[in-house]
């Protein structure tokens, strides 16, 4: 009876069951032998996963995921360590990109080092103005400004503008002066224009600088192409695979996506508008913009300028210039307006403040539109000199530090002289700043930092610089863990961006943006994590750099 049955049944019937018992399921990709460190809740670490579409469709054990999915490409990481891929949760992409077709003056020892190099650059470039970025007088052997003496004798016909490794402060030959109406004497809000002897000196703070900006030439789309592509190029072989970048106005966030969706720039970019009345006009009646590669639902406003510069806005005087305080960039009635039509319009405001009297006015603000716990996400950008009452208003308020461990390395060395002993404790507090929400999100700041994720790992758990000075670390009280880093450079920073769901973490239904380094940051000793290398970098499962 049996046997009529089974004669009964259809033979491709019987082949499709026979089949699908010994199928396995499809995917594009498939990692293995590896530790795969997913940054889930529970930070598991998993051997191997799939990938389809872009997407994770399965994590779990090497012979598991080998006997069950059938792979267009199977990549054996040979033991190598898989996080998810790295996200800088602020930055300046474009104009670090813009930033490498200029004279680089990052590191120069003295003011006479950047004249020659600026000399050997202008040979090179010889048309048009002469830009160079990167400059910080506390390197130097003479901690002050420079005057702008030998520029206007080299370039009296050619316009020279210099910023500061912070972008916070610049020197200008008199020629960009010139172009620029800038005369001895003006005073203006937000800024200062340093004058000695009745004489401009070309030094500039802040909204000074703007002046000078205003009166450049705009690069062309050609140079904007490039200067992306290169910036992207550089991030990828350092494991990034998302950037938030910070203040940019619609058109070049326009042409980013242009970028994006003819495949040339595959960077996912979180993309914080500029407080600008153009950029207001544009998206809050157009509405948020969200693709697979960007995200714009934001706007970076400035409260004040850098502690470098003595820009940053302080409760008290500088402790090594008596008197000065620093400024805001604004009046307080414009950062409470553009939190009123931001709150009104549901966007994120993300608002730069380094002294901890532009800390405590942004603050002071956010909580009056914020009431209390919210998921609203209001970030503060840099967080960096917080007064020990205001920290309870981040927790309070829901509000987000978003920090750059390695301003704390780099700061380090003058910050003291800055601040004093007792103000410098509620400096660079990462910890304490943690603890306010239970989370952080971690970027670099790059170019004023470099755009290396190790070093920010480094920077975050260890707090030294890369001769291991100081011996026990600065301000250890607010080290990190190496979990808590990790999580800031990825699934906090995600969160800070409203994209927890979709990356951050290597889970089951996430996007498959993943890096593979050589070594194991979790657990190899400190004096090896500036050492880590990327082998190759995966954004939406397809290989974006490799070793």
């Amino acid at each position: 009876m049996y046997a009529n049955f089974i004669n009964k049944i259809p033979v491709w019937i019987i082949l499709v069951l026979l089949l699908g018992c010994n199928s396995k399921h499809p995917a594009d990709l498939l990692v293995h032998n590896a530790s795969i460190y997913s940054v889930d809740s529970s930070f598991t670490v998993y051997e191997a996963m799939a990938i389809k579409d872009g997407k994770i469709i399965a994590m779990g054990k090497n012979a598991s995921l080998l006997s069950d999915y059938d792979a267009k490409e199977i990549v054996d990481a040979e033991g190598k360590y898989i996080y998810p891929g790295f996200i800088d949760a602020h930055c300046h992409f474009l104009e670090y990109g813009l930033g490498l077709q200029t004279a680089d003056l990052v590191g120069t020892e003295s003011w006479e080092a950047i004249i020659d190099t600026l000399k050997s650059f202008a040979s090179r470039h010889n048309e048009g103005w002469l830009i160079g970025r990167g400059w910080d007088q506390n390197d130097w052997p003479k901690k002050e400004f420079p005057t702008n003496q030998q520029l206007n004798e080299l370039f009296p016909d050619r316009p020279v503008l210099l910023s500061r490794v912070d972008g916070h402060a610049a020197i200008a030959n008199n020629k960009a002066l010139e172009l620029a109406g800038i005369k001895a004497g003006e005073s203006l809000t937000g800024g200062e224009i340093e004058v000695k002897n009745g004489r401009l000196t070309g030094i500039l703070i802040d909204n000074a600088v703007n002046q000078v900006y205003a009166n450049m030439p705009s690069p062309s789309q050609s140079q904007l192409k490039a200067a992306l592509l290169d910036a992207q190029a550089n991030c990828f072989s350092m494991g990034l695979t998302t950037v938030d970048d910070c203040g940019l106005d619609y058109p070049q966030v326009l042409f980013m996506d242009s970028l994006q969706k003819t495949g040339e720039l595959k960077m996912r970019v979180y993309a914080m508008l500029a407080d600008a009345r153009i950029n207001y006009e544009f998206l809050l009646p157009k509405g948020k913009i969200k693709t697979d590669r960007m995200n714009v639902r934001s706007f970076k406003v400035y409260a004040d300028g850098a502690l470098g510069s003595r820009g940053a806005c302080l409760l008290q005087p500088y402790s090594d210039k008596p008197g000065h305080l620093g400024f805001l960039l604004n009046n307080t009635n414009h950062y409470d307006s553009v939190a009123a039509v931001l709150m009104k319009n549901n966007y994120q405001m993300c608002t730069h403040a380094i002294g901890d009297s532009g800390n405590r006015t942004i603050l002071k603000v956010y909580a009056k539109y914020l009431k209390g716990k919210n998921d609203l996400r209001w970030r503060i950008e840099h967080a960096q000199v917080v007064n020990p009452a205001d920290f309870g208003l981040f927790g309070q308020n829901s509000i987000i530090p978003s920090v750059q461990p390695t301003h704390a390395t780099s700061d380090m060395y003058w910050a003291g002289v800055r601040l004093g002993k007792e103000r410098e404790k509620g400096a660079y507090a990462y910890q304490q700043l943690l603890k306010e929400n239970g989370w952080i999100a971690l970027g670099t700041d790059f170019p004023v930092e470099d755009i290396s994720p190790f070093k920010t790992f480094y920077a975050a758990v260890v707090r030294k610089d890369a001769k291991g000075f100081p011996q026990e670390g600065y301000q250890m009280e607010n080290a990190l863990t190496r979990q808590q880093t990790l999580r800031g450079m990825t699934i906090w920073a995600a969160k800070s961006n409203f994209e927890e769901g979709e990356k951050g973490s290597l889970e089951t239904g996430k996007l498959a943006d993943f890096v593979i380094l050589d070594k194991d940051l979790m657990k190899i000793p400190a004096t090896e994590l500036l050492s880590v290398k990327v082998i190759q970098n995966y954004l939406g499962g397809e290989k974006v750099f490799s070793r």
